[in-house]
């Protein structure tokens, strides 16, 4: 219940700040976890982007604002962080299908989107199967794809870096330099607080690097997964991970890199592990 708890108190954190510039560094640390891992877990537990959400919420008190006679909306904008007029009534308009201005006249239907609050919900589900394997840390070499803060833009760039380098015949090389555990193609996410977010398209080997990047996944305990399908099961897979097993596990996030471990080669009937790194809550 812990968990949940601190899922909350970022909750009135984003509610105290919602006219600053949302600090999501400090959102992972109310959570306990890295700013990363907050927006994996907010996506997934709450079934839209935590960067929508906040959107949202900002819209739903200016539509409020904007209600009051004397509002003018370049204040109400300015208000809640937004230095451009016409920025400010694009977002307006994406979640109320109205302009900012037309809130002023009678009759004039707004949404009200009000705040989140999260809970454990039991309920029947099909089982997960799973294993804690603590790991030394392992070198990886291949290519690499920065990743946006905003981790709702990054679904986009990470199939295209995948569709790349199918293409130009880097993956293929990738597969002939894999020689050292684990064993597969890895999807490997380093999205610390401490450095720039990179995905990783890559193999573990001993082999030199040559033209391609190298970087080494640290010692870490992983809670590892088993899936097969297509992509979208993969982040089906990733989804109860979140919402259904880290709940309840004992376990919470670790600091080190998630890691997707493809087993076999095709991406419409892949065998592929998740790798989630935990460490024990405290007693």
């Amino acid at each position: 219940m812990e968990w949940i708890e601190r899922l909350n108190d970022a909750i009135n954190y984003m509610e105290e700040h919602l006219t600053d510039e949302m600090d999501y560094g400090q959102l992972g640390r109310i959570a306990g976890c890295s700013s990363y891992h907050f927006q994996r877990m907010f996506t997934y537990m709450a079934g839209i982007p935590l960067s929508e959400y906040i959107r949202r919420r900002k819209m739903s008190l200016a539509a409020v604002d904007l209600q009051e006679k004397d509002a003018k909306v370049i204040d109400v904008a300015g208000k809640y962080g937004y230095n451009s007029p016409t920025a400010f009534n694009r977002a307006f308009q994406s979640v109320h299908g109205i302009a900012p201005s037309a809130v002023k006249n009678e009759g004039v239907p707004v949404k009200s989107f009000p705040p989140i609050t999260f809970k454990i919900t039991v309920k029947g589900v099909e089982e997960m199967n799973y294993r804690i394997e603590t790991k030394e840390a392992f070198r990886i070499v291949g290519v690499s794809v920065p990743l946006h803060r905003d981790i709702e833009k990054n679904f986009a760039v990470i199939p295209q870096k995948w569709e790349e380098i199918a293409t130009n015949g880097t993956l293929q090389r990738l597969a002939g330099m894999m020689d050292t555990q684990p064993m597969g193609v890895l999807g490997v996410s380093t999205c610390n607080d401490t450095e720039p977010w990179k995905y990783y398209i890559a193999v573990s080997t001993s082999q030199e690097k040559e033209d391609l990047e190298e970087y080494v996944v640290p010692a870490a305990t992983w809670a590892i997964f088993s899936g097969e399908g297509t992509n979208r099961s993969i982040q089906e897979l990733e989804r109860r991970v979140v919402t259904e097993w880290l709940p309840t596990s004992g376990y919470e996030y670790g600091e080190a890199p998630d890691v997707e471990v493809y087993l076999s080669p095709d991406p419409q009937n892949a065998q592929y592990e998740v790798w989630i790194p935990v460490v024990k809550k405290p007693m």
